[in-house]
């Protein structure tokens, strides 16, 4: 049976138009149906020019596209976001950090559901710093869990404190890691992903402005991240499997870890090493679509 997305807001059904600013796009000026409707899997990521690369990827591997095509990007009339589109497969850029991710997704739900579309898959593809794994390895989250270890996202609303789950997909992780190791290029592993509100305290770095600890705690707490299942450290996992949930949206997070954190808190690969990395979670991903759409 199709699934369709549910939005979580009687108050859009008495709207004449709905403006998605951030995207640049709103349902009077622009035909969502026509232009998104046949979309099966979305793929978010930081940065404008990874996602772009990634479209281009996606293209040549499922054949819709010629080597050099330049993708035009959708959100051309805005700088926050960039969109790209190619067959069934949507790709966009979320900024760094849960504010950034947040409003992204509030308007790519709701384009989703003004599209008309349905069992859709929404995938995060990004970098994290890992624990206890060898820089290169792709993690799959099971849980995205907060910096006390708890799987939820603390969120105020109207002053009051709401509390939403954070657990993703099983099936699609399971998926995913299937697809891994039917590739076969690289160690992948499901484990829990911490998602902090910053990168340098929130992550226990030594290298930041302010730092008040001891590198002896630092390693104390992220030993006890590792205890607790957490495999990798990033900045948008929380808000990402909240808003999937309750759109009722199949979603999954694929990092690739740039670094151990229990070696080291700075970035020291070569560029050429980085580029590589950043690839593999698109390559886990890119096959997956493949195999979903009987390509493989």
């Amino acid at each position: 049976r199709e699934k369709f997305i549910h939005l979580c807001n009687p108050h859009l059904e008495k709207m004449k138009e709905d403006i998605l600013y951030h995207f640049a796009l709103g349902t009077d000026t622009h035909d969502f149906p026509a232009l998104f409707g046949d979309v099966k899997f979305v793929c978010v990521g930081g940065s404008p020019s990874r996602m772009k690369a990634f479209i281009a990827y996606i293209a040549e591997e499922l054949g819709l596209g010629s080597p050099g095509c330049d993708y035009p990007n959708i959100c051309a009339g805005t700088d926050r976001y960039a969109m790209y589109k190619v067959g069934p497969v949507l790709s966009v850029s979320h900024g760094m950090g849960i504010p950034s991710i947040s409003i992204m997704l509030h308007e790519l739900i709701k384009l989703l559901y003004h599209a008309k579309c349905s069992d859709i898959t929404i995938i995060r593809i990004g970098t994290s710093g890992g624990i206890g794994l060898e820089p290169g390895s792709v993690v799959i989250t099971r849980q995205s869990v907060d910096a006390t270890f708890k799987p939820q996202l603390e969120q105020v609303v109207l002053g009051k404190t709401v509390i939403r789950s954070t657990n993703l997909d099983e099936q699609l992780a399971k998926e995913l890691m299937q697809c891994s190791k039917e590739i076969g290029q690289f160690n992948t592993v499901i484990g829990n992903t911490m998602c902090t509100l910053d990168f340098y305290e929130g992550q226990g770095r030594l290298d930041g402005a302010i730092c008040l600890y001891s590198e002896e705690e630092k390693l104390q707490y992220l030993k006890d991240a590792y205890d607790s299942g957490v495999r990798n450290i990033e900045m948008e996992s929380s808000v990402f499997a909240a808003m999937c949930n309750l759109s009722g949206v199949k979603g999954a997070v694929v990092c690739v870890t740039l670094l151990n954190r229990l070696e080291r808190d700075q970035i020291s690969s070569s560029h050429d090493v980085l580029v590589e990395y950043q690839q593999r979670p698109q390559k886990l991903v890119g096959y997956f679509i493949k195999k979903s759409l009987g390509k493989v």
